[in-house]
């Protein structure tokens, strides 16, 4: 069995992730679900969504899109209660230095672009389909791997612009020194956020279950540090109808 929770975590969370777990794995075993005694957050990612025996992770839209969603169960998503979203939405923060005079994305067309993964919906098919009917794409791009790369790299002037998913931004703002050297230049639209996803198909109902259990018994403190509000039930067809970058 393996379990992680892995697209949110950072140095400062980890206490709250392990004991979000803890409750995870109490509300699992009242429904008679067997469950990892420790999340593998360090494992790579898709070793973990594509394991058999997964019993739950965290992925991204479009890697649940793209290759993952005949072969693992949708759990729920969670309700992380962004600004400008519905419950269980996110979108992206388009970030630029604060000291750029720049101040419209058409100014940026010519720009450098640092971006996490070509297959992250909030890193780059979000700012794509943005940036759409402006009628161009950025031609300079930093692969960085992480979103937090992506927004370090702008703040040290080796790219111009970044797209990053509101709630890491979010954190980024509470914890990063750099994040004060960077502002919003604009936001995508809402898309279904990152969501639960499980090998486990015949047990996903329950599964969301133990996990809005688990949510609801949070303490205030855990609750405020990982910022999630809830979970939500968006519908597989709704991550499906989001379309791909070409």
């Amino acid at each position: 069995m393996i379990a992680n929770l892995m697209m949110y975590q950072r140095p400062q969370l980890v206490g709250a992730h392990n004991r979000f777990w803890a409750l995870i794995r109490t509300a699992l075993r009242e429904r008679g679900i067997d469950s990892p005694e420790t999340l593998s957050q360090d494992a790579e990612e898709f070793s973990v969504w594509r394991d058999p025996e997964l019993v739950l992770s965290q992925t991204c839209g479009m890697p649940f899109r793209t290759w993952l969603h005949e072969d693992v169960a949708l759990v729920g998503t969670p309700d992380y209660g962004l600004e400008g979203c519905p419950p269980g939405y996110y979108r992206s923060a388009l970030v630029v230095r604060d000291d750029d005079p720049r101040d419209t994305l058409d100014a940026y067309r010519d720009a450098s672009f640092a971006y996490n993964q070509h297959f992250s919906q909030s890193g780059y098919a979000a700012p794509y389909w943005h940036l759409k009917p402006r009628g161009f794409w950025f031609e300079n791009r930093l692969h960085t791997e992480q979103h937090l790369n992506s927004a370090r790299a702008v703040a040290e002037g080796r790219a111009d612009i970044a797209s990053l998913d509101a709630q890491s931004w979010r954190l980024m703002e509470r914890y990063e020194p750099f994040a004060k050297q960077l502002r919003v230049l604009d936001w995508t639209e809402p898309t279904p956020g990152l969501p639960l996803i499980t090998a486990l198909k015949d047990q996903s109902a329950a599964i969301y279950g133990a996990v809005e259990q688990a949510i609801k018994s949070l303490g205030d403190e855990d609750r405020s540090l990982l910022g999630v509000k809830g979970i939500a039930m968006i519908a597989k067809e709704n991550y499906l109808a989001i379309p791909n970058p070409p």
